[in-house]
């Protein structure tokens, strides 16, 4: 099609976001044609350096770079300094901002949306985010270099389509140096900013001396105080800094010393997913000498994260975990950094931190009882919405029979869902006009899609972490929730998950013509790469890259433009130098690419960064950009050879 035909026809874009796993995915995106872009320049030396190794390794051809691509680049703009973190003024749950969570019935909307006129933008964009990695060279226990990927490989050779993004620390709101992960990936992509995380604002409360004056803690820890005396304090405990922090446990145990709490249980759950699979027995001994030396508290209970922390609706999982908190039933152990190195000893693949079943110390003493105070301090909500909403009587239709305890009081480091009553220490920031919210506003209709596993990073998460759907968004669970996997223990076993059948309902909506955006999620490299299972992960990567092809393919016969990006890396470093599985994130940038794009257009190489993708898309659809999103646009256009 000439670029004049393209000027009469409206533009069309896919983006497909996987979650959280070392191989990212495509992003799809439709321009519109009045912004042609001149081709990136190079993160390092010679653009396609990466991309030529990959395809000579698996015996395919290089293609030239184009002539026009070797013209001069455009001028590296300065980036300006992220905003500064500020607390939020309005962080009390009277919050009156337009993100308010809503009522269930609102998150189930079928988006048709009141008060705002329908319109169609200049470029229609759906959005695909799947997780991909581009090798610099091969290497032991990179799944993704070693699984059959033609699809992303070619993707990836195209220069004027490729660019790398800054994922983890600063670039994200994280901590110097931390990994990023999906909840903090999708946040960023969704908000169009540098959103300041949960863990950021929680550090600098304890390194000023302001966490035990936090109105929530300070209340919390009196009551309990002056009730019962009884505190238990529920969470992951590593320094992973995924889902919690160890310096906050530390944090909460010298405020309950200070405000005399006198009987302090610890609820230790078990990580190895986001740090190494047998690592938990040094965090726990260095939990110890904390407690001894402080002179308060005591471990009570310790369980893997696989039970205590599911968020799949695998009840029975949860109930292992509530029956070592609340019964008593598991393992009796006097000294539970020996029964763990002891569980290690025994070489099972269950044998490990992930997989801990119920350890008991101190016997009765330790139990969750009537009149007892209980706070969760883990700071990211998916993995402990269930167990709380059971524990603290939000809903427990899906275990009605367990003989739960009637406590006092249940408090949450963070806002866990919108509807639960219980008091938060650190009410969500305010972020207005996220990309979901602001396409509304335009009356651009979108739809989000994913399988279980990641449905949440589609909706609550990329949406700027409330539960409501904004106006023309459309969440039919009938259809774009697909099912995951339920008959098997771990993904290692299902390797290819329900890819195919997300990219199949992908397709189905592009086939509509209804949605300028439609945006999807490809659980398989993320969710296969935390088994450590290298040789799954090779399947589960193989199969993703097969349903992008699908996508593609639909892209290209609907007239979408497809974004590839990733929330951070996992599948490209399963492995260890000593060999050892790794199941953790990375902080190997993660790439963007655009593919079915316009003539002319391309994306800048140099300084991006996840909350840069909302903005590339409004610019792609023709659409202004909002003041409180402070990304930048990628989006580059090449005048003389532009789609003008």
């Amino acid at each position: 099609m000439s670029n004049t035909e393209h000027t009469k026809t409206e533009q069309k874009a896919c983006l497909t976001l996987p979650s959280r796993s070392p191989v990212q995915a495509p992003l799809s995106l439709s321009p519109p044609l009045s912004l042609p872009l001149p081709p990136p320049t190079s993160l390092s030396g010679d653009p396609n350096a990466r991309r030529r190794h990959r395809h000579r390794q698996r015996g395919h051809e290089h293609q030239p770079e184009p002539a026009y691509s070797r013209r001069d680049r455009i001028e590296k703009t300065s980036r300006p300094p992220p905003p500064p973190l500020v607390e939020n003024p309005a962080s009390t749950s009277t919050n009156t901002n337009t993100n308010t969570n809503t009522s269930t019935s609102e998150s189930e909307s079928t988006g048709t949306g009141t008060g705002t006129q329908q319109k169609r933008p200049d470029m229609v964009l759906t959005y695909c985010f799947i997780l991909i990695y581009l090798e610099l060279g091969p290497k032991d226990g990179d799944a993704i270099a070693a699984a059959e990927t033609p699809v992303m490989d070619a993707l990836s050779a195209d220069v004027n389509g490729f660019t790398e993004l800054d994922a983890s620390s600063l670039a994200v709101g994280l901590p110097e140096g931390l990994m990023g992960n999906s909840e903090v990936g999708h946040l960023n992509i969704g908000a169009g900013r540098v959103v300041w995380q949960d863990v950021v604002r929680i550090d600098q409360s304890v390194k000023k001396g302001e966490f035990a004056n936090n109105d929530v803690i300070k209340s919390t820890l009196e009551s309990a105080a002056k009730g019962n005396g009884r505190l238990h304090l529920c969470g992951l405990v590593s320094h992973g800094g995924v889902h919690s922090k160890q310096n906050h446990l530390y944090a909460l145990l010298k405020a309950a010393k200070a405000y005399g709490v006198p009987k302090v249980f610890i609820h230790f759950f078990g990580d190895g997913r986001d740090t190494d699979p047998k690592s938990g027995a040094g965090y726990m001994q260095e939990l110890v000498d904390f407690i001894k030396e402080l002179g308060l508290g005591q471990i009570a209970t310790v369980v893997g994260r696989y039970y205590a922390m599911d968020r799949d609706k695998r009840w029975e999982r949860v109930e292992v975990a509530l029956k070592g908190l609340v019964l008593g039933e598991g393992e009796a152990s006097e000294d539970p950094v020996a029964t763990v190195k002891a569980r290690y000893e025994l070489g099972g693949s269950k044998d490990k931190d992930e997989f801990l079943t119920p350890i008991i110390i101190g016997g009765e003493e330790g139990r969750i009882k009537d009149d007892d105070t209980v706070f969760f301090f883990n700071y990211r909500s998916d993995r402990v919405r269930q167990i709380t909403q059971l524990l603290g009587d939000v809903d427990r239709s899906p275990l009605p029979d367990f003989a739960y305890p009637k406590i006092a009081k249940l408090v949450t480091m963070t806002r866990y869902k919108t509807e639960y009553p219980f008091a938060v220490a650190f009410e969500p920031q305010r972020m207005d006009n996220v990309l979901a919210e602001w396409l509304g506003k335009q009356g651009v209709e979108q739809v989000h899609i994913a399988e279980t596993e990641k449905y949440a990073h589609v909706t609550f998460f990329f949406n700027g972490g409330v539960e409501k759907s904004f106006p023309f968004e459309v969440r039919d669970q009938d259809q774009d929730l697909v099912p995951s996997n339920k008959s098997v223990a771990t993904y290692d076993l299902a390797p290819e998950m329900s890819a195919d059948g997300v990219a199949d309902q992908v397709v189905r909506r592009l086939g509509e013509q209804r949605f300028p955006f439609v945006m999807n999620n490809f659980a398989p490299p993320d969710m296969v790469g935390h088994t450590g299972v290298y040789e799954a992960a090779i399947v589960g990567c193989a199969a993703t890259d097969r349903a992008i092809g699908k996508i593609l393919d639909g892209c290209k016969k609907e007239g979408y433009i497809l974004f590839i990006t990733a929330d951070h890396g996992n599948a490209e470093e399963m492995k260890f130098k000593d060999g050892k599985p790794k199941t953790s994130h990375t902080t190997n940038k993660v790439p963007f690419i655009m593919a079915n794009a316009p003539e002319g257009w391309s994306l800048k190489q140099q300084g991006g960064v996840l909350g840069d993708v909302a903005p590339t898309i409004l610019a792609a659809m023709g659409l202004p950009q909002p003041e409180d999103m402070t990304g930048q646009s990628l989006l580059s256009k090449d005048l003389k050879r532009g789609a003008e």
